[in-house]
């Protein structure tokens, strides 16, 4: 039977307390800083020895455990290093970061500085993406903090990942916020300029994409850079569409640089152009006169085409494009188009080569019908019209020319376009005809009857007749009337008026008047009329004779003054003149023009239309005397014959209507070429 032995009173109590001590330390953790006075206040006092003395044993316990680490760890790094020879009192003595040696503090230095890089605003840096969200990307630079750039930066990066290295502009180290600033569009755009200098310094080829199409060339973006393309240096031949180069790469090369106003000009052309002078100095090398080519019109002028022959350029002017007579290359020609065309000239030095079309087909001269000959009727089209005359197509190639005097029978010269125009079709009648210089003279005035010719002329002319026509010319001795067409006549100055004195015809009338006429002489063998207007009514001179006789007395008034004299108005419209020797009054005092007097008549003349007069005369005595003399009458016989010779003489002095001189002008223009290119 077992022996059960009952705990004293003293064992119980310490039972009790060791199990409170558990308690209090299950409740505050094995590590918890026990609170002695809470745990004083909840045991007996009898049990405060107990309690101390379990802590105690604890904490022993935990400092056995520590020991036993650090000989573990000791054992585990076999260090040589004893605790004895450390020099306790000098580390005390040491403040913070001090005790390096210089290769330890250089090795600090080294790790720190490759940990956190400087940065310097406005510059480009290499950036590497740590982050992507929806609206940023994350990028280190190996400063302090990370910085972030809008996801909008990169969307031409459509892959775009962590750990991609790209190239960032900072803008700001630390904002007010305390944020590191950084764009990659703007780094893009430095990039960009370095890249275009670059290019443009060592004269290299870049790849350009054209975004779009301005006034002028083409819009084309170079790492980042709009840059200008300008038609003229896309390609070596004009470029008339534009776009269809937009959205698409094309190789450029930078011809200039504007810093200034942000300016980049590149050039496409200048990458072919290389190209281009081998092959024009391969076919200027076998070029000869005759060699027949084949070509690509490139550009159109109103003087001719300018052809690629493949590398060099032709020009093709328009006079050799058809041996027919066209007004602009386009009438027979388009751009693009592909022709055949022969050499007719070249310059080496400058590179030019003169070709032609129409000479690769036989001259239409060569196959005109031989029953053309003189006085033969030919029917074409008017091709163009000149002062001097037209010119008529007969076929392609074949022209003949209308000199304008032989458009009309009339004698005087007049602008062709009154006849005919451009287009006109009409008939004509071959005056002269040279095969071998190929030229032809035409007319269509021969068509119709010659009027001087007809039987009627001499009575429908005669005479005293009187006709009414049109002012064809004015020259200084008279003008021209055109009776009807082909006859003239000539009224000389001094036949236009009786009584005022015209000293140039356009005071009386203009050209393209009407005028009436009466005929003075007809000489139809020389094509001549004499005309006269003031025929028309009867001479008043032989009335003024008996109203203005020798020694009358006239009221006048004065109408102008010149060196000699002044002249007067007297009644019924008519003109007399005063001298200044016999203009002189009573008094002496001045006569202006304006004013009226009685003068004396000294002289009259009915066939010279002269009346002389003295304002002296009317007070001095001996001036008087002077004017009872009478003059001596002019005879009038065969005055009117002396009046039609006076006016042929003067006609034959005429230009414009002059016989001789229209005869001269014909046979001047039929020495120019007439029916050739």
């Amino acid at each position: 039977m077992a022996k059960v032995q009952k705990d004293s009173p003293k064992d119980s109590k310490s039972a009790k307390s060791e199990g409170t001590v558990k308690k209090a330390l299950a409740l505050k953790g094995a590590e918890a800083d026990v609170d002695v006075k809470t745990a004083e206040a909840e045991l007996a006092q009898d049990d405060l020895a107990a309690f101390k003395a379990a802590k105690k044993r604890e904490e022993e316990e935990g400092i056995s455990r520590m020991i036993k680490d650090v000989t573990a760890r000791k054992a585990a790094t076999s260090s040589n290093a004893s605790l004895e020879s450390f020099d306790w009192e000098a580390f005390d003595k040491k403040g913070f970061g001090e005790g390096y040696s210089s290769k330890e503090r250089q090795d600090l230095d080294n790790l720190y500085s490759g940990a956190i890089a400087s940065v310097t605003e406005s510059e480009v840096v290499k950036g590497t993406v740590v982050g992507i969200n929806d609206r940023d990307v994350i990028l280190n630079i190996g400063f302090k903090s990370d910085g972030l750039v809008p996801l909008a930066e990169f969307k031409d990066m459509v892959n775009l990942k962590i750990g991609d290295i790209v190239d960032l502009f900072i803008e700001e180290r630390e904002n007010s916020m305390g944020q590191l600033i950084l764009s990659r569009r703007k780094a893009k755009l430095v990039k960009g300029w370095e890249y275009v200098q670059t290019a443009l310094d060592k004269d290299q080829i870049i790849e350009g994409f054209v975004k779009r199409r301005t006034k002028g060339g083409l819009i084309v973006d170079v790492f980042g850079i709009e840059a200008f393309l300008p038609g003229s240096q896309i390609d070596v031949k004009p470029i008339r569409d534009f776009d269809i180069y937009v959205n698409k790469s094309i190789e450029v090369k930078v011809v200039k640089i504007n810093y200034t106003n942000d300016n980049v000009v590149v050039s496409h052309k200048v990458l072919i152009e290389k190209d281009l002078e081998q092959q024009k100095a391969a076919i200027l090398t076998n070029l000869e006169k005759g060699q027949v080519l084949e070509g690509v019109i490139k550009n159109m002028t109103n003087f001719g085409v300018f052809i690629d022959l493949g590398g060099v350029d032709g020009l093709l002017h328009i006079t050799d494009i058809s041996w027919g007579r066209i007004n602009h290359p386009e009438d027979l020609l388009k751009l693009d188009q592909v022709v055949k065309v022969v050499v007719l000239d070249f310059d080496e030095d400058k590179k030019r080569i003169s070709l032609g079309m129409k000479q690769l087909s036989a001259h239409p001269w060569d196959s005109l019908a031989a029953e053309i000959v003189i006085g033969s009727k030919v029917k074409g089209k008017i091709v163009n019209v000149a002062d001097y005359g037209a010119f008529l197509e007969l076929q392609p190639g074949v022209e003949g020319l209308i000199h304008v005097s032989e458009m009309s029978w009339s004698q005087h010269l007049r602008n062709p376009q009154d006849f005919i125009k451009v287009g006109d079709e009409l008939n004509a009648v071959v005056l002269t005809i040279d095969r071998n210089e190929r030229k032809m003279s035409l007319g269509i005035k021969q068509l119709t009857e010659d009027p001087w010719t007809r039987q009627e002329i001499l009575s429908k002319y005669a005479v005293g007749t009187r006709h009414k026509g049109i002012v064809r010319n004015l020259t200084n001795f008279g003008l021209f009337i055109e009776l009807e067409e082909g006859i003239d006549g000539l009224v000389h100055v001094s036949d236009l008026s009786w009584t005022k004195k015209i000293k140039h015809p356009s005071e009386f009338t203009k050209v393209g008047e009407p005028i009436e006429v009466q005929v003075l002489e007809l000489d139809a063998v020389n094509r001549r009329l004499a005309l006269s207007h003031k025929h028309l009514e009867e001479n008043p001179w032989d009335t003024f004779e008996t109203i203005f006789t020798v020694g009358s007395v006239q009221k006048g008034t004065i109408l102008s003054k010149n060196d000699k004299g002044v002249v007067i108005e007297l009644p019924y419209g008519i003109e007399g003149f005063c001298s200044l020797k016999n203009l002189v009054k009573e008094d002496n005092s001045k006569t202006e023009v304006g004013e009226s007097y009685d003068f004396k008549v000294l002289e009259f003349s009915k066939d010279d239309r002269r009346i002389t007069l003295s304002l002296k005369a009317m007070w001095s005595a001996e001036e008087e005397k002077s004017t009872s003399a009478a003059p001596k009458k002019k005879t009038t016989t065969g005055s009117k014959t002396k009046s039609i010779d006076k006016i042929n003489q003067e006609s034959e002095k005429s230009t414009l209507g002059d016989l001789e001189a229209l005869s001269a002008l014909k046979e001047k223009m039929r020495t120019k070429p007439e029916g050739s290119n």
